[in-house]
């Protein structure tokens, strides 16, 4: 081949196509490719990403939405037990002059757990087997797991039943959940990472209303449909979201972890319209990023996340988690115990609960523009310290004398508690999650990770219906009082613990975690395009 024809323009097209099948990241094109692909991210708006990348907001939320089944389950045993003909079948009376049911305690408290227990065991597994068969068939194998648990919870006859169809669901509940966030994240660009990660929030909340408009148009049933159909309606979840994931892509990053270099280049296609060369840089970026991070650890091991930088970094996500628990969030999920315990009539609080779901979704779409607008450290430490003082505010409220005012203004700030986590806590936890971990370590982190959230929140579902049952502490708003305690913990542990992370691919991330960047110097740190540690 002449000098000329090596310059030709169809000659520097060959040699890219070689380069990229080429395993050494040496190669100067390679890296050019990667460099080009990191500076476009950084230069493209979210609008602009959104409209270039509709496919990958798709498959983004569709992964997102089978968080619905978890938060649709919660809410719904926290509506189980304000339920009049659910109380009188498994309750015990506690006021025989009213003919006033409760569910003792310790069932309330094993309703709202099993399915966190299982769900433990779900997050311990997910890892194990999305490093092997990848996030869509993991989440496939779920969701069919979903479908064949909720009979046992349908046809149970007993609270021993139900509790274990709980226990029994919680297991693909905690696939998704490890799941869902890596997967949104790897797959949307820089611009869209912490608004689709924040759609798992939004999930919650549509699992909410969903609850909270079934039980409302059913509480004053006095058979056992008040909950059976209910149960029910989670069969509409599972299969149409099979067939949606079916029809989705791999993470790309997966697929080139494991050397699947052609699907991962289908993958990226899929994922985002464009010329084939800049499907070939989105391709050399994240094949760098693997690259550095193999060279950084090797092969992805459970005991590797509890080792030198990367102990830094599970110790960040594991405070994300347990910290959903302790900001007053368990108010939202026992809302209509909550108002009825706040003295408001039945109806009118399952009324109320329908107004605080609505809310919590219109929080959580401002959100997405939060996380837009502003930094991880601030709408995280803002956001906590608002709720702290609400939840000051309401035990204060519940102290003083109590009129049908008090109970209304209890009422109202369980309402904008509940707005405030899921504007600013709620989505920005998930968003920090997904952005602070390793690629290599990715499918393993998520899970484990979330354990820590499971650990937190058993013992914290227990004391939450320790306050708020009359067969318990019955405190009331006086809750606000404990809740304000372990939020302001949160706080501080946010405060010197977590770092900015907006605007940083995950190949600035590693560098800055190997550096050990101080949290708060790490939106003034500069990471050159060029280096790779």
């Amino acid at each position: 081949m002449s000098l000329s024809d090596q310059n030709s323009p169809e000659s520097r097209h060959d040699e890219k196509r070689d380069v990229f099948h080429s395993e050494d990241m040496t190669t100067p094109v390679l890296i050019d490719d990667a460099v080009d692909a990191e500076n476009r991210e950084h230069e493209m708006g979210a609008w602009e990403a959104a409209k270039s990348h509709p496919w990958a907001c798709l498959w983004a939320f569709v992964m997102c939405f089978t968080i619905v089944m978890e938060s649709f389950d919660m809410f719904l045993n926290g509506n189980f037990v304000a339920l009049g003909a659910f109380q009188k079948k498994y309750g015990v009376l506690v006021d025989a002059a009213t003919n006033t049911y409760a569910i003792p305690t310790r069932w309330q408290s094993a309703l709202f757990q099993a399915g966190q227990c299982g769900a433990f065991v779900g997050v311990l597994v997910a890892g194990p087997v999305t490093d092997r068969l990848g996030y869509r068939w993991t989440t496939i194998m779920a969701l069919l797991m979903m479908n064949a648990t909720i009979f046992i919870s349908f046809f149970a006859d007993s609270l021993t039943v139900l509790t274990m169809g709980q226990a029994l669901e919680g297991v693909p509940w905690g696939l998704f959940i490890a799941n869902s966030p890596a997967y949104a994240s790897e797959i949307v660009p820089l611009a869209l990472r912490g608004a689709c990660t924040a759609t798992l929030q939004m999930s919650w909340s549509i699992g909410g209303i969903i609850v909270a408009a079934a039980t409302y148009g059913i509480n004053q049933r006095n058979d056992e449909w008040a909950w059976r159909l209910p149960l029910a309606l989670q069969w509409i979840f599972p299969t149409p979201l099979l067939i949606l994931v079916f029809l989705a892509p791999e993470s790309p990053w997966g697929l080139i972890r494991h050397g699947r270099k052609e699907g991962a280049l289908r993958s990226i296609k899929r994922l985002g319209p464009g010329p084939r060369d800049k499907a070939q840089q989105t391709y050399a970026m994240v094949q760098r990023t693997v690259e550095i991070e193999d060279q950084m650890g090797g092969n992805a091991r459970f005991i590797e996340m509890f080792r030198g930088v990367e102990l830094r970094r599970t110790a960040i996500i594991c405070l994300m988690y347990a910290s959903q628990n302790f900001a007053g969030n368990l108010i939202a999920n026992q809302a209509v115990f909550f108002f009825e315990q706040a003295g408001i009539s039945s109806n009118r609080a399952f009324e109320l609960n329908l107004i605080n779901s609505c809310l919590g979704l219109i929080a959580n779409i401002c959100s997405w523009f939060l996380s837009s607008w502003f930094g991880r450290r601030t709408i995280y430490p803002w956001g906590t310290a608002t709720n702290i003082t609400l939840l000051i505010v309401l035990g204060i409220c519940a102290s003083i004398k109590q009129n049908s005012a008090t109970n209304y203004a209890q009422a109202c700030l369980g309402i904008l508690i509940t707005f405030v986590f899921a504007g600013t806590l709620g989505p920005i936890s998930y968003t920090v999650i997904s952005e602070t971990s390793s690629v290599r370590l990715r499918a393993l982190s998520t899970g484990v990770d979330r354990a820590a959230y499971y650990v937190a929140e058993i013992p914290m579902i227990y004391l939450a219906s320790q306050m708020l049952n009359t067969t318990g502490w019955n405190l009331a708003g006086k809750c606000g009082y404990v809740w304000a305690g372990t939020a302001l913990v949160c706080w501080i542990g946010a405060y010197f613990g977590l770092p900015e992370l907006k605007n940083r691919t995950y190949r600035e991330s590693d560098i800055l975690f190997k550096r050990k960047v101080p949290a708060r110097k790490f939106k003034s740190t500069i990471i050159g395009v060029a280096e790779n540690a």
